[in-house]
């Protein structure tokens, strides 16, 4: 299978490639770590990126965006996330909360918050999962009452939970979903944009093995929220999860962060590859052919928004394929590698990377809604006898 895309999409690599080269060490392994220079340097290297034209580069050009194409930004998408993301936070709200807000704000919502965007000057996070209702996103219980007019003309009050909210702790805006009015499951949810700021917001940090600064839980405590917060139409937020989903399955390319570390530690390895023992060697090919599955479909989903639009099915099969080949990758170059994965960073192999891939790919299946789910989506499509 030939992955290329061609002379243009090379050039892009290898500017991008150059451009990570100056401004991050080889030890670099994402902005989440113990030291709070690794988050600064990803923010300043946002703000390089957008004056390169290069941060939104497939945004429309009056949304700030380079006008490129969707394999444009696809480029720009492997190389970050096979450098261990080196736009930090940013890439939620690159990714789909600026789409989204393309597609369903209104002229004053995208003016206010779109160029902030495309600038690299802020984080979002987003408030989607709760307590006791897991990947069931439908079953939320954050609710929006109106204040005054039922319509919300007056503006709101929510009140809820979420939970294993990425970057609320660094974020300035949260994307919410939140229950308006009556009904169950998919009724009467509706998005909001809310300033991280608002009184009544407490965020939480949750320790994992993640690091700091990623998972945390919000609490809205009565938080006020004016009418032009609404994203889209009062009870149509699942018409605009969806289409951030859809965006965001896609978006995470650690396929392509798999294959750099195959062949980075495949290298180091070279010397002494024949000494390694023959099941490992099968491992190892069986893994390489899952990352390359994996970009294959993901490339199928970039392909079918190009053409119209991001059938569920299509985002959730790639989204499968990417978590299992991101755990199955981080199970073969521990086993590689062994007890020398937790070695201090400048002396362990791929400098450290390994131990850290391996950590992040444990909650793959999760992220992003589990794995469980994109089962089911992509089985009753199957039932209903669509292409998958």
């Amino acid at each position: 299978m030939d992955f290329d895309l061609g002379a243009e999409a090379t050039a892009l690599r290898a500017r991008l490639r150059a451009l990570v080269s100056a401004h991050f060490d080889e030890g670099f392994l994402g902005a989440f770590t113990d030291d709070p220079a690794d988050l600064a340097a990803t923010q300043a290297f946002c703000r390089l990126l957008a004056a390169e034209g290069l941060l939104t580069l497939a945004w429309p050009v009056d949304h700030g965006g380079g006008g490129g194409s969707l394999w444009d930004q696809t480029v720009v998408r492997e190389e970050m996330w096979a450098h261990h993301e080196p736009r930090g936070a940013q890439y939620m709200g690159l990714n789909w909360v600026g789409p989204a807000l393309m597609a369903y704000g209104t002229d004053e919502q995208k003016a206010r918050h779109l160029p902030p965007i495309a600038a690299g000057e802020v984080i979002w996070c987003q408030g989607f999962s709760e307590p006791e209702a897991g990947s069931d996103l439908a079953s939320l219980r954050t609710r929006a009452e109106p204040v005054g007019d039922p319509s919300g003309a007056d503006g709101w009050r929510i009140s809820g939970q979420k939970i294993w909210t990425s970057y609320a702790g660094m974020a300035q805006w949260c994307i919410l979903a939140a229950r308006v009015g009556g009904g169950e499951r998919h009724e009467g949810i509706t998005m909001f944009l809310v300033p991280m700021d608002s009184p009544g917001i407490e965020v939480r940090p949750i320790r994992s093995m993640l690091g700091p600064h990623h998972l945390n839980e919000v609490f809205f405590d009565d938080v006020p929220a004016g009418p032009e917060a609404v994203l889209g139409e009062l009870g149509g937020g699942w018409s605009v999860i969806k289409t951030a989903l859809a965006h965001e399955r896609v978006g995470i390319a650690r396929y392509a962060r798999c294959e750099r570390l195959l062949s980075a530690l495949g290298a180091e390895l070279a010397p002494h590859w024949d000494d390694l023992p023959a099941p490992l060697h099968a491992a190892w090919a069986r893994a390489l052919v899952q990352v390359r599955v994996a970009r294959l479909l993901a490339y199928r989903t970039v392909h079918a928004q190009e053409t119209g639009g991001v059938p569920d099915v299509i985002a959730s099969a790639a989204r499968i394929a990417v978590t299992q080949c991101d755990q199955s990758v981080a199970e073969v170059l521990f086993s590689a590698v062994e007890h020398r994965a937790l070695e201090a960073k400048a002396e362990a192999p791929v400098h450290g990377a390994v131990e850290d891939h391996w950590r992040y790919a444990q909650a793959a299946t999760v992220a992003s809604g589990t794995i469980e789910v994109q089962r089911m989506i992509v089985a009753k499509a199957l039932l209903r006898g669509e292409p998958v």
